[in-house]
This record gives structure tokens, sequence and C-alpha cells, in this order.
């Protein structure tokens, strides 16, 4: 069967083709369409009046429309290099701690500049020139307490009384108290506190891996005068530890929801600590005054105290306990046998005095590695 066309002003079936002008060449293909029979013949033709009709067109419309098309690839690229994730998946995470060094849940430090892990005359010389840096890439608004701080750590820290004297940073005219309210980060409190259930049984299902004869992967064994203290790190000196978190997801991901948590500088750790009946772990200072301790008890057994600038303290279940550990603090667990260990859920904060501006300078200036 043969398709007839509505028009026949032609009556041979292969005209000969019409050079067409520069206006005609968005129509004549249509035009021919509708005038031609549907044969091997008019298709043939009509693609050799395609091929004539885009070499008739005007060089500067093609120009135009090329500059275009590798604006438009360009703008994709631009965009899609530059847009920022709305959040980090937990894979990504792992897979960039386990290339800066993760290991067995613990963080090894291999860089001798590290302000964290190294004490050396030149530490401030090393911040002030971090400060300059992000003051380059930012502002220097709201620098001056940080500013203050660095050009006379040295001083702060030689002069400070022997109740609180941090070992890496001091940030003046900061509250100090041994202790801290539940109301000094009240939003973080309550939401550990509603999932005690969640990170408490993902702690006895890690437990159960523990022997008398070998400690169990991922967590890591702290020197102590009597006893076994043991840490199982999720965050470690502002780095995730990637084996540890797959093992407590749900845990993990509270992390996520805390709005004051300190995980992008290497003052920031989160983990579960665990002390054996009869362990006493030694005094000793945290290394900054800019965060507060939050323990969160899991665990919590008769005669177990935190002790933090001479001021004793008692861990309750399913309750969150707030310290400043550049203070002198100790902790203990006299215990009988019987009672089990005394563990608790252990993440660094912001101290409350600490201004949003000044945060995000901190964590640019400690960043790990840097």
């Amino acid at each position: 069967m043969v398709w007839v066309p509505l028009r026949t002003t032609r009556t041979d079936r292969r005209a000969p083709l019409r050079a067409p002008t520069p206006h005609c060449c968005t129509t004549m293909s249509l035009e021919w369409l509708l005038d031609w029979s549907w044969s091997l013949d008019g298709l043939r033709d009509f693609i050799a009046t395609g091929i004539q009709s885009f070499r008739d067109c005007d060089a500067t419309a093609l120009a135009a429309v090329a500059c275009l098309l590798v604006l438009f690839v360009w703008y994709c690229y631009h965009v899609g290099r530059e847009q920022p994730r709305a959040y980090a998946t937990v894979n990504a995470l792992m897979q960039s701690a386990e290339a800066n060094g993760v290991q067995n849940g613990y963080v090894y430090c291999h860089s001798p500049e590290c302000v964290r892990c190294t004490h050396h005359d030149g530490l401030n010389q090393k911040l002030y020139h971090n400060l300059q840096e992000y003051a380059k890439r930012y502002s220097w608004s709201g620098m001056g307490r940080i500013h203050k701080g660095i050009r006379e750590q040295g001083r702060y820290l030689n002069s400070r009384p022997s109740i609180q004297k941090p070992e890496v940073f001091f940030l003046p005219d900061l509250p100090t108290m041994p202790y801290f309210s539940r109301d000094a980060q009240k939003h973080d409190v309550e939401l550990l506190e509603r999932n005690f259930q969640t990170i408490l049984c993902e702690f006895e299902t890690l437990y159960k891996a523990f022997s008398n004869c070998s400690l169990p992967q991922g967590w890591k064994m702290n020197s102590t005068p009597s006893g076994e203290w043991f840490t199982f790190y999720l965050v470690n000196q502002g780095m995730c530890v990637p084996r540890n978190c797959r093992r407590c997801p749900r845990t993990y991901r509270l992390l996520g929801s805390l709005r004051t948590c300190i995980g992008n500088n290497v003052f920031g750790n989160a983990c579960i600590s665990v002390l054996s009946p009869g362990t006493v772990i030694a005094e000793h200072y945290g290394p900054t005054n800019i965060r507060i301790r939050c323990h969160l008890g899991l665990k919590t057994p008769s005669n177990c105290e935190l002790v933090v600038g001479g001021e004793p303290q008692c861990w309750a279940e399913g309750r969150c306990l707030l310290f400043d550990d550049s203070f002198l603090h100790t902790a203990f667990h006299e215990g009988p046998p019987e009672e089990g260990p005394r563990v608790v859920f252990m993440v660094d904060l912001w101290h409350p005095n600490v201004a949003a501006a000044e945060r995000q300078a901190l964590d640019f200036i400690f960043a790990p590695g840097r």
C-alpha cells in the first residue's frame, strides 16, 4: 500500500532538490514530508535535503549554539563540583579515616607537627600561623580572645594554678568550674539521655566479645596504676574510627544529631569507657579548656567516683555528668567484682561560652593533621 500525499502539485515523485534559502530551512523538511510519498527514494532525498539545509545555515548562528552548549556543560560541571553534600555518609567518613591512619580503634599520629600530640617551643608560632591563615580566608572578626590566648599561651600555661592546667591550649576569659549543670548543653544532654537504651544495647553486644585471654578488636587498653581501663572509640582526636562505627551504627548516627559535639578538631572524642573493679585512673589534665566532657552513665556500680578539681561526683545510669577535664581529675571503681564494670559513654562538647565564630576558627587551627 502506498501513502498518497494530501497535496499533489507535482507529478514526479522524485522531484529535483531545491536549494533552500536561509529563511526556509526550518519549514522545508515539514513541507517535503507532507508532499512526498512514503518511500525509500523520498526518505533518501529527505536526508540529503536535511544535510544541505544544515550546510546552508548561518555560520554565526552555529557558533552561538556551540558557545551556549559549552557554557551549559561548564555550568553543570561547576555546580556539581561546588554543591555541598547534605550529609556525609558513614562509609565515606570511614574510608577517609582509614586513609589517615586509624587502626584498631585508635589514632596513631605520624606527623611530628601535630599540635595535639607534640609539645615543642615552636607550638605558639604554628598556632599563630594557622590563625593568620584562617583570618586571611575568612575574617579577624571575633578572633580577639583566640589571638590573645595564642600570643600569651606560654604565660597562661605556666601561671595557671595546679588545679586547672590544660596541657596544650588555654582560651582566656572562659568561666572556669570543675562541673557544669545539665543546662549548659541542655539539648545534647537530653538527646543522649533519651537514647540511653540504644547506646547500652550496642555496648552490651560489643562487650560479649571480651574474654580473659585477649583484647577484642577495636578496644584500647589504657595505662593505669591498678586495674583495667578499656576504651572503644567512635571518634578519636577529631577522626572517625571506621570499624568501630560500623559496630555501633545507631550510636554513631546519634553523634550527628548533637548540636555541640566537637567532631572536627583534635580535641573532639567520643567513646565507650569501661573501668573494671579495682581500677584507679591516675590524676591528669586534659589538653584544653574549650570543651566540656560529657559522661552518660551506662552501668554504674557502687563505690565508683569521678573527682574533678578535688570535688567528687558519682555517675548515675541514664544520666549525664558534665565536667571540665582541663582541671586535675581522676576516677576509680572500688566496687565488688560481682557488680561488674563501670561503663560510661563519653563525648566532648563545646564549652558553652565559646562563640560560634571562635568554634569555626578553632576547628581550622586544630584540624586533625594540621
